[in-house]
């Protein structure tokens, strides 16, 4: 028997020890993607999420033994929900870890050709290392690199002495003259100096004290859902597979850039040493009102040509505002025309996810569009 509190509110099991792996912004809470899994499907049941960020929603889905598919167009997200449904074995991990770890004097002049931000952020040894794992890891193409990759960047930066960095304000505010300037008036004008080997040994070991969790068959694509959907329908069309839940949050109209806010990891993976907004039409913020409605309209039109006729429910989590909202329910109801449909308000204690995002409307939460057929 699955303990699901355990897993959401413990940390005695390897599915709790990976359950909340990789801070992301717009994240399902843990606890809420276990409930709707439970909730809306049964084993052996075919779950999609077009939209699947850290990738809660499939990780619930495998632990709960649902083979659970998602779609994530963003590299750190991807990457995080990859990993903690597949894990390297721990040993290989940490022989990689040496073995690019030994490779970073090759990068001693590198580290001064980069802006003054990553002098004042990380200690020359880090930033020796980060070079070297950020030129030799295949993540894109390899579990163990994969694996190392995204431990590095959970701790990449951070509270002192929880991530590899110097001080860094808890906010999402991480421009570079920004950070520059808060050090300064703050007084961290030294990065700590950390060994970054025997960091990073240590919360791999912490990660892996219970061991790997126990996923059924379930996986995250790395690609645009435009694309992806249209191959995913042919092949359930092919394999005659029919999903039973949509669960999902579709990116939020005009919020957040997930792009320019990911900046410092996403260099990590290879992107551009100063950040900057991502020119494609799916990755950056979502000004244009018609290529938004676009693309939800081709992802859950896709949806509604894989999912069980006769019984399945579609789970959106989404925008309290009046455009993101409307928007989306008027497209849900033209491809489910024959669901059911109920709403529910999402008040929170703390702060919402549009809050958090640099939304000053008086509109703010988030709200559930609940369709089922059963």
């Amino acid at each position: 028997m699955i303990n699901i509190d355990e897993i959401v509110k413990g940390r005695g099991t390897a599915e709790s020890r990976w359950a909340k792996f990789g801070p992301y912004y717009a994240m399902f809470p843990i606890d809420f993607a276990f409930k709707v899994v439970k909730k809306y499907s049964k084993k052996g049941d075919f779950i999609i999420d077009p939209f699947a960020g850290r990738g809660s929603s499939i990780f619930a889905g495998g632990v709960l033994e649902r083979h659970s598919l998602g779609i994530e167009i963003n590299p750190v997200g991807w990457l995080y929900g990859s990993t903690k449904l597949n894990p390297a074995e721990q040993q290989l991990v940490l022989d990689r870890l040496d073995s690019v770890y030994k490779l970073r004097n090759r990068y001693t002049k590198s580290i001064e050709k980069l802006p003054e931000f990553y002098r004042f952020c990380y200690c020359d040894e880090v930033l020796k290392f980060l070079l070297a794992a950020r030129k030799n890891l295949k993540w894109q193409t390899d579990t163990v690199d994969a694996t190392l990759m995204s431990i590095i960047i959970v701790y990449l930066h951070g509270k002192l002495g929880e991530g590899l960095s110097n001080q860094m304000r808890m906010t999402k505010s991480m421009g570079m003259n920004y950070s520059i300037e808060w050090w300064k008036e703050k007084g961290y004008l030294f990065p700590p100096e950390i060994n970054p080997l025997d960091f990073i040994i240590k919360k791999i070991k912490w990660r892996y004290k219970n061991g790997t969790p126990k996923i059924a068959d379930s996986s995250i694509l790395f690609g645009d859902s435009s694309d992806e959907l249209e191959k995913i329908t042919q092949r359930a069309k092919d394999t005659k597979i029919k999903f039973s839940l949509l669960f999902t949050s579709p990116p939020y109209w005009s919020i957040t850039d997930y792009y320019a806010d990911q900046w410092l990891r996403l260099w990590m993976l290879g992107e551009s040493a100063v950040p900057k907004s991502n020119a494609h039409k799916h990755k950056g913020r979502f000004g244009s009102k018609v290529e938004y409605y676009k693309l939800l309209d081709d992802v859950f039109g896709y949806c509604s040509k894989i999912m069980d006729a006769d019984k399945s429910t579609i789970y959106v989590r989404t925008d309290k505002r009046e455009y993101t909202f409307n928007s989306t329910l008027e497209i849900l109801k033209k491809h489910f025309p024959l669901h059911t449909i109920s709403i529910k308000k999402q008040p929170f204690k703390g702060k919402t996810q549009t809050q958090l995002h640099g939304n000053t409307s008086k509109e703010n939460g988030e709200i559930d569009i609940i369709l089922t057929k059963k």
